[in-house]
């Protein structure tokens, strides 16, 4: 038995996968607004009134767990599930508000012997499995840059609660930056600048920094919330030159070459679901987590993240 915990837009595209991989899981939300939408879009009722509330029935402990709901409940709905006794969990990214309430949460884990991981979609994307065989092909990552620019004007209008856009950084633009260390390496050294603000967040609104991974692949990064951007990343190998931008595809430049060409790839899976979510809850179910972000391994990033974000002021 597995239980998915919430009943919003992304809890609906996990239980698209579930079905389409023959699970036996049970929904788990808060409202009836959002359960009565569940049910419409996935002809599953939702146990509604909440976690707490479901747990107070004494249900027997499920195989599983996956939790979908909004940034600032990640933290306090896992840690009621490994309390409960829950030992398997996957985790909506990033797992928490900041770096302190996901290394708490790495502790209560550890403390439980429960394993956590932070469900990073993008690193299941066909454009990113396609792109580390091509890397593993050419010897490795050499160099890597990434933006991780968010539309500032879009996001103003967004009604999310003011802790989850102060803390925006890590809720949205770490999923660049997860996707580029996951692929050329997490830093064994960085330096980080960051200037300006914005109303919704204060800390800074340009970012920008260099480092060494411990693949020993140097790279640099930048961002600018106030300007116009888009995502993207762009690593290097001693004989090709691969681009994320769009992140769902793979543009690749040879070596004596100034010619970017697409790479054909089967991406169905991404077409017929939320790019990634298939093959991210197959290896999770499989236990084949090679692949996924340990939540150890968040808490160590997140230390990263902070220097990145907000750290140094120019």
């Amino acid at each position: 038995m597995i239980w998915l915990i919430g009943s919003g837009p992304m809890a609906q595209d996990y239980e698209k996968v579930l079905q389409a991989q023959q699970t036996q899981n049970l929904v788990i939300g808060r409202g009836p607004e959002s359960a009565a939408t569940f049910l419409t879009k996935t002809g599953v009722a939702v146990k509604t009134g909440g976690l707490a509330n479901w747990l107070e029935k004494k249900p027997d402990i499920p195989d599983a767990a996956i939790v979908a709901v909004g940034v600032d409940l990640l933290a306090p709905i896992t840690t009621q599930l490994i309390e409960y006794g829950v030992k398997y969990i996957l985790l909506e990214k990033p797992g928490g508000l900041g770096s302190e309430e996901i290394q708490e949460l790495s502790q209560k884990a550890n403390d439980h012997s429960a394993k956590v991981y932070i469900a990073y979609n993008r690193r299941f994307y066909s454009s990113t499995l396609q792109a580390q065989k091509m890397i593993e092909e050419d010897g490795g990552v050499t160099s890597f840059n990434f933006e991780f620019t968010e539309w500032g004007h879009v996001i103003e209008k967004l009604k999310t609660p003011e802790k989850v856009l102060n803390n925006w950084f890590l809720a949205n633009s770490s999923h660049v930056v997860d996707l580029a260390f996951h692929l050329g390496g997490v830093p064994q050294e960085i330096s980080c600048f960051t200037a300006g603000s914005l109303k919704w967040h204060p800390t800074a609104s340009v970012f920008a920094g260099a480092g060494v991974s411990k693949n020993g692949a140097l790279f640099s990064y930048q961002a600018n919330w106030a300007a116009p951007g888009r995502w993207g990343v762009e690593l290097q190998t001693s004989k090709r030159r691969y681009y994320f931008r769009p992140m769902e595809e793979l543009h690749v430049q040879e070596l004596g070459s100034v010619k970017v060409e697409k790479v054909a790839i089967d991406d169905s899976l991404d077409q017929n679901y939320k790019p990634g979510l298939y093959l991210q809850v197959k290896a999770f179910l499989g236990r084949d987590t090679e692949q996924l972000l340990s939540l150890d391994e968040q808490a160590s990033n997140s230390e990263t993240y902070t220097k990145i974000c907000c750290k140094v002021k120019t």
